[in-house]
């Protein structure tokens, strides 16, 4: 899942954009407004968190132009502006969610988690289990049988894609799209090197090989 992070202050940004990526999401920051108004117009992404106090185009009117070019991607408003009147002018203004500074990363990303859940109208799932391979998005614990799997941010992150799909093929786009925060190369090799090392862990000393190649079209998870 990608999700759009627009704020000018470079350690708060920091703080938010390495939270998300180490929980698996990608990740794109915006420095100002008019960058960030670009960026949720191009990209479809499954989360916004929008600061308010930003250079070239402040939040709210960033907002406000994204709803009227009917762009309805969940956007979670994040500002120092902590009174009554703030926050609802901030939800009439086309937000989700209000989350005022400073705050717990914990909180942020429950809230985020909550924007998407209610986006897709869908339960988000705790637990993805494929054959006998396990991932509880919670804990992060992952286990093949009873043993349990050491993955890497993007080793999960590229896991629980072909795990939320079993069946399906998750070609290279795919994966450069919601396992890094930003484009590489189709023709590089990035992609091939991380399935690599992500089946070394997950299908190594088991008969039955979960992450099977489909060459020339991409990768899928059967479950057997």
């Amino acid at each position: 899942m990608r999700i759009l992070v627009v704020e000018d202050d470079n350690k708060i940004a920091s703080f938010i954009v390495n939270g998300l990526k180490q929980n698996g999401f990608a990740v794109d920051r915006a420095a100002e407004g008019e960058e960030g108004l670009s960026l949720a117009r191009t990209v479809d992404y499954d989360a916004a968190v929008l600061d308010l106090m930003l250079p070239k185009l402040d939040g709210l009117s960033l907002l406000r132009r994204l709803r009227q070019e009917k762009v309805l991607t969940p956007v979670l408003i994040l500002s120092a502006k902590a009174s009554v009147n703030d926050r609802v002018i901030g939800l009439q203004s086309g937000g989700d969610d209000y989350l005022t500074k400073p705050f717990a990363f914990s909180e942020l990303l429950a809230r985020v988690q909550a924007l998407i859940r209610r986006a897709n109208q869908t339960a988000e799932p705790v637990r993805l289990v494929a054959g006998d391979l396990t991932m509880d998005l919670l804990t992060r614990q992952v286990r093949r049988g009873e043993e349990e799997i050491s993955l890497q941010a993007r080793e999960f992150a590229l896991l629980e894609l072909l795990m939320r799909h079993p069946g399906r093929v998750a070609t290279k786009t795919m994966i450069l799209e919601h396992v890094w925060d930003y484009s590489f190369d189709p023709q590089t090799n990035v992609v091939d090197v991380l399935v690599h090392r992500l089946r070394a862990k997950v299908d190594k000393d088991h008969p039955v090989k979960l992450i099977q190649t489909l060459r020339g079209v991409g990768y899928v998870l059967k479950p057997g």
